[in-house]
């Protein structure tokens, strides 16, 4: 038992130098050693919101959604639907910039078990963070389309940030780009698309199927279509002929003289 306890201490003194001289980034070392400090029911939370806390990003966009669909405005509907479709957007090109730079995990030199997540495989490379990326723009959608949210959406998306490098595999420019590229894309796609989206939004209100499954609140009618002023028949249009059965009528309408007044006798 001696022995085996004198290892485990000997291991303890290696990893905090492996980390420090494995990963190149004196602040991930830092938040690193933190995480290793603090109680390991701490450690579960960070590990189980890094790897769901996406998920309530999500079930906030379909909230704001909904929120919008039983209010009944083009616009208020199209900003979230749009929003959530230019996270998908984001996302594609944070894989795309992957590819491209393919740095290294930071933790891929380090020690096994020295990170409170095992390392990814090689070639799953970690600039930007995808995670990072998908919750600054999950959160930048859901300001857009819910501007009362916008407190807590920005600290849900900044802690997932900050959990991608507390559990150990990203450096903190990774979550920092990241966040930065999916509200960006997203802000840009909304402020770019959504009159366009507005319209399709309103053509898809005067659908039957489609308007109640997207854009129209629940039980509620679809918007009918106005008549134009110009389709109204004026006053002074020349009036269509009576049929022989109106004609009596029509004739008594335009000969009738109003009775003349009623003087009182003096």
């Amino acid at each position: 038992m001696s022995v085996d306890h004198e290892k485990w201490m000997e291991v303890r003194r290696v990893i905090p130098a492996a980390r420090a001289s494995g990963s190149g980034s004196v602040l991930y070392d830092g938040i690193i050693g933190f995480a290793d400090a603090v109680p390991g029911p701490v450690q579960s939370l960070f590990a189980v919101y890094t790897k769901l806390g996406l998920l309530v990003l999500g079930f906030l966009c379909l909230l704001a959604w909904w929120r919008a669909r039983a209010g009944g405005e083009p616009r208020a509907v199209a900003v979230s639907l749009l929003g959530p479709a230019a996270t998908v957007v984001a996302y594609a090109l944070s894989e795309l910039v992957k590819v491209l730079v393919a740095q290294d995990r930071p933790c891929r030199d380090l020690i096994a078990g020295s990170t409170v997540l095992t390392c990814p495989e090689v070639g799953d490379w970690s600039f930007p963070s995808n995670h990072a990326t998908i919750a600054g723009a999950a959160a930048m959608a859901l300001i857009l389309a819910w501007r009362r949210l916008m407190p807590w959406v920005v600290a849900l998306a900044v802690l997932m940030a900050f959990s991608r490098v507390f559990v150990g595999v990203h450096y903190p420019h990774d979550v920092l780009v990241g966040l930065l590229l999916g509200a960006v894309v997203v802000w840009l796609v909304v402020r770019l698309l959504s009159t366009q989206a507005e319209r399709l939004v309103t053509h898809l209100q005067r659908h039957r199927v489609l308007g109640r499954l997207l854009v129209a609140a629940p039980g509620a009618r679809s918007p009918e279509v106005p008549t134009s002023p110009l389709s109204r028949e004026p006053d002074d249009a020349p009036r269509r002929p009576a049929s022989p059965a109106e004609e009596p009528t029509v004739r008594m309408q335009q000969y009738r003289r109003p009775e003349p007044p009623q003087h009182r006798g003096r």
